[in-house]
């Protein structure tokens, strides 16, 4: 089986496919051709991206991208939708999910605590992409699902924000921040109190009463926030998810990919496929020390140029090869997909597809 086939097959079957990665190495490239690849074998496929910057919406040579998947037509059997991450907009669709009434999703909705998290607290974005993939995949009747995550150390935090909001829900922290919005009113926990007192000089009291009325207000919704959050979890390492290794041939992106699937590694999870971009061309078989020999014999003349050059491109080409070597033996025997470089940058469908077809050979 090529290693082409072997992708192709990943792409028929997977329900999702999260494309990591460092940053600017293709993964948005990647990630489009996957999603594209799905919509020809006849699937309803999605691909979203949870980078704010404009690179998918550049990349599939459309205007903008939004929270709510956009269709793209085209000429192939199935779908091909897009979307871009709106972590607040998720954000709001999940608390009036989860409220008990409309009166309680307003309160939260409308608390000022309530806005600066849902758009600034660190993790937010990485647990409501994964909010996002869950919904994508389970109540939007997606086939596939394709993710753009952000560089390696990002997408490691998106692949475990789940498990750790549930940490948090049941952390005695986060249960002193509910007792507190009792006993800051009602004054029956001197070490509430204490806490309170604390974290209002620190912040100020405005600051903390609007969180205690966050929490407040909040109150009753942990079970349901838990049960996605573990269902979220439950999907992530589904044997249906693939995780898409995406890296360039220079030392330390491979050095990044080859952390990254060792964390993965960690968690009982494997690559599914190594995808390397931006590949050397060797022009044929044959050495570079036999072509910088003859550039010696043949020096002044155009053939002694040219075989010169030769040998260099060789030669970093073989340079590239010796970098991957270890990276591949690691993720084995996921296949390995080489793309070359290319005489254009992708900016519609057109160039997209010729990145599929390095992708697909077959």
């Amino acid at each position: 089986m090529s290693s082409g086939t072997g992708l192709a097959e990943l792409v028929e079957r997977a329900g999702i496919l999260v494309c990591c990665g460092s940053g600017g190495v293709g993964k948005t490239t990647t990630a489009a051709a996957l999603a594209l690849e799905g919509a020809r074998n006849g699937r309803r496929a999605v691909v979203v991206t949870i980078d704010p910057a404009k690179r998918l919406a550049d990349t599939l040579g459309i205007g903008s991208l939004t929270n709510t998947p956009s269709r793209i037509e085209g000429d192939w059997r199935g779908e091909l939708w897009a979307m871009m991450l709106d972590t607040k907009s998720t954000f709001d669709d999940l608390v009036a999910k989860h409220s008990a009434d409309a009166d309680q999703a307003r309160r939260i909705l409308s608390n000022r605590f309530y806005r600066n998290i849902s758009s600034a607290l660190s993790g937010t974005q990485e647990y409501m992409a994964g909010e996002k993939l869950y919904e994508l995949h389970e109540e939007a009747d997606f086939d596939l699902v394709v993710v753009d995550t952000p560089p390696t150390r990002h997408a490691l935090d998106f692949i475990d924000a789940s498990r750790r909001l549930t940490n948090f829900l049941d952390h005695r922290l986060y249960r002193m921040l509910m007792s507190p919005s009792r006993a800051y009113l009602r004054a029956v926990n001197l070490a509430a109190q204490a806490f309170v007192r604390t974290v209002s000089k620190v912040v100020g009291g405005e600051v903390l009463d609007d969180a205690l009325a966050f929490f407040s207000a909040f109150e009753g919704m942990e079970e349901g926030f838990r049960d996605r959050a573990a269902r979220v979890q439950a999907l992530l390492v589904d044997p249906a998810t693939g995780f898409v290794l995406v890296a360039s041939p220079r030392a330390d992106t491979v050095a990044e990919a080859s952390f990254f699937a060792a964390k993965l590694g960690e968690s009982d999870i494997s690559v599914a496929a190594l995808i390397v971009n931006r590949l050397h061309p060797r022009f044929g078989p044959g050495r570079a020390e036999a072509d910088r020999a003859r550039a010696r014999t043949l020096a002044g003349t155009p053939l002694g140029s040219l075989f010169a050059n030769l040998g260099d491109l060789r030669a970093m080409a073989d340079g590239e090869e010796s970098t991957l070597a270890e990276l591949s033996a690691q993720v084995a025997p996921a296949p390995v997909v080489r793309v070359p470089f290319l005489a254009e940058d992708v900016h519609d469908l057109d160039t997209l597809a010729r990145i599929a077809t390095h992708l697909f050979p077959g």
